[in-house]
């Protein structure tokens, strides 16, 4: 696979570093000491949302040194702006929605770097469309960032088997994308009264358990409707629609350079 941005070893330890940051943003409820200022800060979720931008922005930063040219960013504006038109249709729908659709072929065809940076600006570019920008975005986008991403690290397979391991993927991207963003606002939204609840102290397995139940019962019949309307859409159109950006990136030849050598000195001619 021709992977439209090359990404340095550099590049690979600013993402594990991002990945570990991750677990942190998403999960750090479950390890924070209840009598701590932090656990009993409810702004806690609302710095996070204003920090991640900066840390998704630097890194983004960080891959677009890796080869990032004029050709693929006209791509990714182009994917982004897809991720725009079809999430609307999704809106109020139980999961029927085409954007994961979008990020993992995007991901596939151009590579993990260019599926990050999808993710991101997908995201951010549909929320301005739909109306949807708030403290949830930069969880989603950071989220979807990760899809786009893992889309592009798959085995390199062909025919049958890539659309088997491209829909095995896009069932477990689905049900944890989920499982993320529930976990973002899990532990602030339903207060501590209920069964449901988050309970600061107590051993984080229980926490987990409680959480389970609580995706099980609220969004996994949305996160499933996503995972099976995602693979649907993969099982029809996943071969010609990949073939096609394979097309695009092969004509494209992104970060080659064409030009045919040194502009000849002309004056020479002169004397």
């Amino acid at each position: 696979m021709n992977n439209v941005i090359s990404l340095k070893p550099k590049t690979f330890i600013t993402l594990g570093l991002l990945a570990l940051l991750s677990i942190v943003i998403f999960f750090w409820p479950l390890f924070v000491d209840p009598s701590s200022a932090l656990s009993n800060d409810a702004q806690a979720p609302l710095y996070l949302a204003l920090v991640i931008p900066l840390v998704l922005a630097a890194v983004v930063s960080e891959i677009s040194e890796d080869g990032f040219d004029v050709k693929a960013i006209a791509m990714v504006g182009v994917l982004s702006a897809l991720v725009a038109v079809v999430r609307p249709f999704g809106a109020g729908a139980a999961g029927f929605e085409a954007v994961f659709f979008v990020l993992i072929l995007g991901g596939r065809a151009f590579g993990p770097g260019f599926g990050f940076i999808l993710g991101n600006t997908g995201l951010f570019a549909s929320a301005l469309l739909t109306a949807g920008i708030g403290p949830w975005l930069p969880y989603q986008m950071l989220a979807a960032a990760w899809v786009g991403f893992g889309a592009g690290l798959l085995p390199q397979l062909r025919g049958k088997k890539e659309t088997l391991l491209i829909i095995l993927y896009a069932i477990i991207a689905s049900l944890g994308y989920g499982f993320l963003m529930n976990m973002s606002f899990w532990p602030y939204a339903i207060g501590t009264s209920t069964e449901l609840s988050f309970v600061p102290g107590v051993p984080i397995l229980e926490n987990l358990h409680t959480f389970f139940l609580f995706c099980l019962t609220t969004s996994l019949g949305w996160d499933l409707g996503r995972a099976i309307f995602t693979s649907f859409l993969l099982l029809i159109t996943a071969t010609p629609v990949l073939g096609a950006l394979r097309r695009a990136n092969r004509r494209a030849a992104f970060g080659v350079d064409r030009s045919f050598g040194p502009t000849p000195d002309l004056s020479a001619d002169k004397n």
